[in-house]
C-alpha cells in the first residue's frame, strides 16, 4: 500500500520517536499494526495473573497491583502504537515504571522493618517522580530509558538473593532460579532485537516487501520486543509475588502461563541432568 495516499485517522505523528514499521501500512486507524497488536501480550498476561489469583480467592490488596501494572503496559503501548501521539508516548513510557516501582518496592522492603519500609516508599516516589517529570517536561530518553534497565536488573538480583536465602526446598529453589533466569533473559533477548530494529532498519523494510506479507510481518523486530518483554515481566511480577508472599511450598512452575511453564520445565530437566552427569 503507498501510505502516501492514505489519510492517517489519528493525523500527524507528535511522538518524538518512530520505530521501524511502516505507518498506516495495514489500516488507516492504526500507525503501527504490528507494535500495537503486540502489546496485547502484555495485557493477556496480566489478565492470566490476576484470573489465577482470584481462582484461589488471593485477588485483593497489593499482591493485584502489578499484575494490573502489566495489563496496563499493554494498554499504554497499544495506544502510543496505534496513535503515535506525543501524550500516548509519555503514557507508554510512564506504564513501565509503574510496572517496576511496585515490584522494587516490594522486594525492597521484603521483611524490613516499618521504618524502611516507609524510607524506601519515599525515596522510590521521589525517584518515579523525579525521572517522569525530567522526561516529560525535557523530553530526555536516555533517563528514562537507564533507570528502567536499572530497575529490571535490581528486579533480578535481589529476587535471586532472596530466593537463596527464604527457600529452603532444593528443588524449588533451583525451579525458582531458573525462572529469574529466564524472565532476564527475555528482558535481554528483547532489547538485542530492539537494537536490530534500530540499527538494521533499511535492510528489514527491504526485506518485507520482498517476502510480502504474511511473512514481512516477522521482521517487525519492535514487536518481538513486545513479546519477550511481556514474558519477562510477567515472569518477574509472578516470582517476586511468590517469593514475598512465601506461596513456595509447592512446584511454582505448574500454574504459570505458557511458554513460561514449558520453558521451566525444560530447564529444570537440563539443569537436573547436567547435575546428574
Amino acid at each position: 500500500m503507498d501510505t502516501s495516499t492514505v489519510a492517517p485517522f489519528w493525523g500527524p505523528q507528535t511522538s518524538y520517536l518512530n520505530f521501524c514499521e511502516e505507518d498506516y501500512v495495514v489500516t488507516r486507524f492504526v500507525a503501527e499494526f504490528i507494535n500495537t497488536f503486540s502489546s496485547f501480550v502484555y495485557m493477556i498476561y496480566g489478565i492470566y495473573g490476576l484470573r489465577q489469583l482470584s481462582q484461589k480467592q488471593e485477588s485483593g490488596g497489593f499482591r493485584s497491583i502489578s499484575y494490573y501494572g502489566l495489563f496496563g503496559v499493554g494498554v499504554c503501548s497499544a495506544g502510543y502504537h496505534m496513535t503515535l501521539k506525543y501524550h500516548t508516548q509519555m503514557s507508554d513510557e510512564l506504564s513501565m515504571h509503574l510496572l517496576t516501582t511496585p515490584l522494587l518496592y516490594r522486594i525492597l522492603t521484603f521483611q524490613a522493618s516499618p521504618q524502611r519500609t516507609k524510607i524506601v516508599g519515599v525515596i522510590l516516589l521521589t525517584l518515579f517522580t523525579l525521572v517522569m517529570a525530567v522526561h516529560m517536561f525535557m523530553d530526555e530518553f536516555i533517563l528514562h530509558a537507564v533507570t528502567f534497565g536499572l530497575a529490571v536488573y535490581l528486579i533480578a538480583t535481589r529476587t535471586l538473593k532472596i530466593i537463596l536465602q527464604q527457600v529452603s526446598d532444593p528443588s524449588i529453589r533451583r525451579s525458582l532460579r531458573n525462572l529469574t533466569y529466564f524472565g532476564f533473559f527475555c528482558f535481554a533477548f528483547g532489547y538485542f532485537v530492539w537494537l536490530i530494529d534500530v540499527w538494521a532498519c533499511g535492510i528489514l523494510i527491504k526485506t518485507r516487501h520482498v517476502v510480502g506479507l504474511p511473512l514481512a510481518f516477522l521482521t517487525e523486530l519492535h514487536g518481538w520486543w513486545h513479546v519477550f518483554t511481556a514474558i519477562g515481566g510477567y515472569v518477574a511480577v509472578a516470582v517476586v509475588d511468590l517469593v514475598t508472599t512465601g506461596k513456595v511450598h509447592e512446584d511454582p512452575i505448574k500454574d504459570l502461563a505458557w511458554p513460561v511453564g514449558p520453558a521451566g520445565r525444560a530447564i529444570e530437566s537440563i539443569t537436573v541432568t547436567k547435575k546428574g552427569d
